[in-house]
């Protein structure tokens, strides 16, 4: 599983890195397009100004061709500023090297919002060269040229009216000149606003769909990787219960019996082996304390006076080591088991404890049965010549610490190869089992009968 990607939980950063990415590049496009709006509503309103500014230019210069008055010719200078400035700006602009510091000078003079200043010289940098703002550039550019030639006729009255040498008829020429003007500058201003306000809605169809597009790109990709996190979700949950279900194989296949319970020591599973050994079934354990199981009546000193549960966690049953226990069910009876204990740690945190019991019954029953084979004979059941030669020793011995004394009777079956010889060894056998079951029954509890050998 080690090897297998899509068995692998997959990290937090892996899966929510692309939405993050997402959201950034949403943003980021977001802000671009407000930005890019915000410029242009901002050369709307300089277009609204610099127009209103010929007007009252025009309106001043011909106020001023009448009244003379200075006050009239101030107010003229003071409303061509704002194309002057506007003017002023192009030119810094289209240099080599661009003075941005005096086309911020130039985007005040021009009467625009200190807040627009920037936005008005980064959208002019970057969007000038497209066909609309380029339309709309050149009608600019042939208003100011109308106003230059105003302004150079506005020197001359203002030079005529300073020397009061102006004839009626130089007056009729300059107002003459003034109305031409007008004639010429209005429809570049109505052009130039047109392509403006066509560049305008231009741009915002562009970034509609640039929009539109970039959700719908976005959309896909966080659609094509949630699938792709569902897959491998999919295939990491397939995989678990995969594995789940082949640990509750094997758990079901092993012989030993599995308990399982939480820190409480409320029972979570059993396997059958332990359904088998502890006479419970495990639907109906589940979430009952280990006690209501079995009981431990031989405890070793060091696990007195505390619980199961408490061993385990303490490391006093860990595997590597043999752990006899003799067990008492809730029937009564009891049986002898090696019982082996470890906690369950979950995210470097104790979540319970499992039990391995493994049903000592058969091997205690092999190993009485080498005993009893080992020191008796076969065929009779008494004492073999061995435990007999020990049972002596150990009465000899006894003598040495108490006075006593002890009887010792030697038989042998006479004529006995004669029933071998004329019935069998079948019925020699016979003969000799039937002779110590004879002798036994007559012999007290604390005395030995023992077959030395042959007859």
């Amino acid at each position: 599983m080690k090897g297998n990607r899509t068995q692998e939980a997959p990290r937090l950063a892996g899966i929510i890195w692309p939405f993050i990415a997402v959201v950034v590049f949403q943003v980021l496009l977001g802000s671009l397009s407000l930005y890019a709006l915000s410029a242009v509503r901002a050369y709307v309103a300089g277009e609204s100004l610099w127009s209103k500014a010929q007007k009252d230019a025009i309106y001043y210069l011909n106020l001023y061709a009448d009244d003379r008055d200075e006050r009239t010719y101030q107010r003229y200078r003071q409303v061509m500023t704002v194309p002057q400035g506007d003017h002023e700006l192009r030119e810094l602009l289209d240099q080599a090297s661009p003075d941005l510091q005096g086309a911020r000078q130039a985007v005040l003079q021009g009467g625009n919002h200190p807040d627009d200043v920037d936005r008005i010289i980064w959208f002019y940098r970057n969007f000038r060269q497209v066909s609309y703002m380029q339309t709309a550039i050149d009608y600019w550019n042939i208003g100011d040229d109308y106003l230059i030639k105003l302004d150079m006729l506005a020197s001359d009255m203002h030079a005529g009216f300073a020397a009061g040498q102006v004839s009626a008829a130089q007056l009729d020429d300059w107002k003459a000149r003034i109305v031409a003007i007008n004639e010429g500058v209005t429809p570049a201003a109505k052009a130039f606003s047109d392509a403006l306000g066509e560049g305008s809605r231009m741009l915002l169809r562009v970034l509609l769909v640039t929009n539109l597009l970039t959700a719908l790109f976005l959309i896909t990709f966080a659609w094509r990787r949630s699938s792709k996190l569902l897959a491998q979700r999919q295939a990491f949950a397939n995989a678990l219960r995969e594995e789940k279900e082949r640990a509750q194989i094997t758990l079901e296949a092993i012989g030993d019996a599995v308990i399982t319970a939480d820190v409480e020591g409320n029972i979570g599973y059993m396997n059958p082996a332990a359904e088998q050994l502890t006479h419970w079934q495990s639907g109906q354990a589940l979430g009952l304390p280990l006690g209501a199981l079995f009981s431990l009546l031989d405890e070793q000193q060091e696990g007195e006076g505390s619980t199961l549960v408490e061993q385990v966690l303490s490391g006093s049953l860990e595997g590597g080591a043999e752990h006899a226990r003799l067990i008492q069910r809730l029937d009564g009876s009891t049986v002898s088991v090696n019982l082996v204990g470890s906690p369950i740690i979950n995210n470097d945190q104790v979540a319970g404890i499992v039990l391995v019991l493994h049903d000592m019954t058969q091997e205690r029953q092999y190993i009485a049965n080498l005993s009893w084979q080992a020191t008796h004979d076969a065929l009779t059941g008494l004492a073999n010549r061995r435990e007999f030669e020990y049972r002596l020793e150990q009465a000899l011995n006894s003598l040495v610490r108490q006075a006593g004394r002890h009887s010792l009777m030697f038989l042998d079956l006479d004529q006995f190869k004669l029933v071998n010889d004329t019935s069998g060894h079948a019925a020699g056998d016979e003969l000799l089992r039937h002779i110590c079951a004879v002798l036994q029954s007559g012999l007290r509890e604390g005395d030995t009968l023992a077959r030395l050998g042959g007859d």
